[in-house]
């Protein structure tokens, strides 16, 4: 178990660093930005990372049931378009507070998803995983608080009326349904993950290479719906001239350490899954997507999102990301029991 929750951790801290990057592009708007992200993170980095780390990988995709496949192509879509709106609301809430609703959805959803298809726990563990939930709840919940409160103070420091208010209120709205959306990962994941690894071991790969073979399913199924998107906002609002600059060798750099970092996370996350065993789609997400938030709101403090906020709202935050966390020891001991 210890092995299991310390890789959902690592995952954690990759997921939350993964987006940091994006505040050093230069030139780019948000549509050049996250569209570059996405074809790397999407495309590239699964194609190198499959075919160049998993032996026989072709035969372990044509080994996938065709039902079960398009189950893990559909919630991957239903992902990608999520994953598209978590980048458009750290746009509009910045990084921390991004993080921090969009991934409490994730969690309080995605974390039950895969009983659907592992079906429920013994009575005790299903209501000691309620309960962490509960707290991470409270934890979202004061989270958002703590953003509109920290929009607030930034509106009385600019004298800039309700226009950032209207934004606040929009990103949060966002991150919540994008959140919603992407909790397809978790089920295309509790959906394949034993499949695929009885393919890929059948190949003579060892059991963490299955990971990468689930993600790649994933996130090539989840990019197409990305790019379409961004393909079309690029178009319309003119911005392909954009990656005309002379810092686009830069941006490449900077969105690439985005794509391996997110797609790195997602692997070594669907690896501690399997290590934790009958629960660990629901438990390994929990606290995987968990160290993604506090690792996020600590970047966020030390880029100076909330140097403007006051002592109230920075007191929410803690608060929150105090609940957050005890939340998801509570979730975490269930696997124990």
């Amino acid at each position: 178990m210890i092995t299991g929750v310390l890789f959902a951790i690592l995952a954690g801290l990759l997921l939350g660093l993964y987006a940091l990057p994006e505040k050093f592009t230069k030139d780019f708007e948000f549509e050049n930005t996250w569209s570059m992200f996405f074809a790397i993170n999407t495309f590239v980095v699964p194609n190198v990372a499959a075919f160049l780390l998993i032996d026989g990988f072709s035969d372990v995709l044509g080994a996938i049931p065709t039902d079960v496949l398009l189950t893990m192509i559909v919630c991957s879509v239903l992902w990608g378009i999520g994953a598209m709106m978590w980048g458009k609301a750290i746009n509009y809430i910045g990084l921390s507070l991004g993080f921090s609703i969009f991934i409490g959805t994730v969690i309080l959803v995605g974390s039950l998803l895969p009983f659907i298809q592992t079906g429920l726990p013994e009575t005790n563990i299903f209501l000691t995983i309620l309960g962490g939930l509960a707290v991470v709840l409270v934890g979202v919940m004061a989270n958002g608080r703590a953003g509109i409160l920290r929009q607030k103070d930034e509106q009385k420091n600019a004298e800039s009326g309700e226009k950032k208010g209207g934004s606040v209120i929009t990103g949060i709205i966002i991150a919540v349904v994008g959140g919603l959306l992407a909790t397809g990962f978790s089920y295309a994941n509790a959906a394949g993950a034993q499949i695929i690894d009885a393919a890929s071991q059948a190949q003579g790969n060892e059991s963490w290479k299955s990971a990468i073979a689930v993600m790649y399913v994933i996130y090539m199924a989840g990019g197409v719906a990305i790019a379409i998107y961004f393909a079309q906002q690029l178009t319309a609002k003119k911005l392909w001239g954009k990656f005309k600059t002379p810092h686009l060798g830069k941006n490449i750099m900077l969105t690439t350490v985005m794509g391996v970092f997110n797609f790195a996370a997602s692997s070594i996350f669907a690896y501690a899954a399997f290590k934790l065993g009958e629960t660990g789609g629901s438990v390994g997400y929990a606290i995987f997507n968990t160290a993604c938030v506090v690792t996020a709101i600590i970047s966020g403090l030390i880029t100076k999102e909330w140097v403007n906020a006051s002592g109230k709202a920075k007191g929410s935050l803690y608060f929150g990301l105090t609940c957050m966390v005890v939340g998801i020891l509570i979730v975490a001991y269930s696997n124990s029991l």
